[in-house]
């Protein structure tokens, strides 16, 4: 085993609530019942944050991360407090990159210029469709007007750094529908866009009870359509489903990426931290009740064998474009070269991995059966499930 160095440290804070729960979400949001405990919650967050800075070092963080859920339906001020108290607890890099998911349903005008007050630097809106029918299919709350409202407030409160949800092989949509829906989404002008296929997860009701998508060629010409454009518009495609403009990556999720350490905070939330040559993975209770009223809401706490550490760092790795360095890998791992040769020269024997000195990255048949690359690194008796979440790191699997 090679020595291994600490990296980045990012913070992740789940806020779990939800207007109301959209029939394609797999992920661990609840439907608003009654007033939202702000404060109890709020409360439970600064308990968990205190309990877990002694792990952490004196790494500074790189990025913080409101994520859900609907972020939004916390108030500024509550926030601000929060904010305050991980301040207190940590050293921040000066320039931080404070993150907040926002559904364009949730604000009320004026609000961002609150949030950026409190210290949000990037915001990354819900937009989904700019087609009020597709948004409703979707059991959206809002509607294209009101993400383009949206973005005029962020422009006025100064928030030029926002991303734009996109989906695409949405019910009875065409590729020239999915065109018109990236079109919009560019003419607002975000510093970064998230575009991704609409897919049927198990456990939701889109599962249960199925609209009739696209089929893959059309989604597949969706695709292939959507991303010249984005390339000819200036953004860059640096990862499965995110582009960006030049400086506008997201660190966050880079952070994830490339295998950084991050410490999940919230109902559900999971956590990854070094500890010498050990990758630990802890996860908190899931459901926001129990989450709230435990004296210690960790309910498991796992150490990664050699194995895990190799699968989940091309997991993370393998969805950039650019690749990786093997120098990387095993600073980020603790692992030698020697360990991670065989999967690595599989990969490149079958076609789907590129190396060029100590730099791989996907081959276009790579690229295109990324599922197939990944599954060479799978731990024997392990089998992938779920989807990697862009922005949480909650939930790992294949796109």
């Amino acid at each position: 085993m090679e020595t291994q160095t600490a990296p980045p440290l990012s913070l992740y804070v789940h806020l779990p609530w939800c207007i109301s729960k959209c029939p394609y979400c797999d992920f661990n949001s609840h439907a608003l019942k009654g007033s939202l405990p702000e404060q109890a919650y709020l409360a439970a967050l600064t308990r968990d944050l205190e309990r877990s800075v002694g792990e952490l070092g004196r790494r500074p963080l790189q990025s913080i991360f409101f994520g859900g859920g609907t972020p939004s339906l916390f108030s500024a001020s509550g926030l601000a407090s929060f904010l305050d108290k991980v301040a207190g607890l940590l050293s921040l890099e000066p320039d931080i990159e404070i993150s907040l998911e926002a559904n364009p349903g949730t604000i009320e005008r004026g609000a961002f210029a609150d949030y950026r007050a409190a210290g949000i630097n990037r915001v990354s809106l819900g937009a989904q469709s700019f087609d009020d029918e597709k948004l409703q299919a979707l059991g959206r709350i809002h509607r294209a007007a009101e993400t383009i409202g949206s973005v005029r407030e962020l422009e006025k409160a100064g928030l030029e750094n926002f991303n734009l949800d996109l989906m695409y092989g949405l019910p009875g949509q065409s590729p020239a529908q999915a065109m018109d829906d990236l079109a919009q989404a560019i003419s607002l002008a975000p510093a970064h866009i998230s575009h991704y296929q609409l897919t049927l997860e198990p456990n939701t009701l889109f599962a249960a009870k199925p609209p009739e998508l696209p089929g893959h060629d059309r989604c597949w010409e969706m695709q292939r359509q959507c991303q010249e454009t984005l390339a000819e518009a200036g953004y860059e495609h640096y990862e499965v489903s995110a582009f960006a403009q030049a400086g506008r990556r997201c660190r966050h999720n880079l952070n994830y990426w490339t295998f950084g350490d991050y410490l999940g905070l919230g109902a559900g939330a999971h956590g990854k931290l070094s500890v010498g040559d050990d990758v630990k993975r802890d996860w908190r209770l899931r459901h926001p009740a129990d989450y709230m009223a435990a004296a210690d809401p960790i309910e498991g706490t796992r150490i990664l064998t050699a194995e895990e550490k190799l699968f989940e760092f091309m997991l993370n790795a393998l969805r950039l474009e650019q690749g990786f360095s093997t120098d990387l890998l095993c600073e980020r791992t603790g692992l030698d070269r020697a360990f991670c040769a065989p999967s690595l020269g599989e990969a490149v024997a079958k076609g789907l991995l590129l190396v060029s000195g100590s730099h791989c990255r996907p081959s276009e048949i790579g690229l295109n059966f990324r599922d197939n690359l990944v599954a060479i690194f799978l731990p024997d008796g392990r089998e992938s499930s779920g989807r990697a979440r862009t922005g949480n790191g909650e939930s790992y699997g294949f796109l």
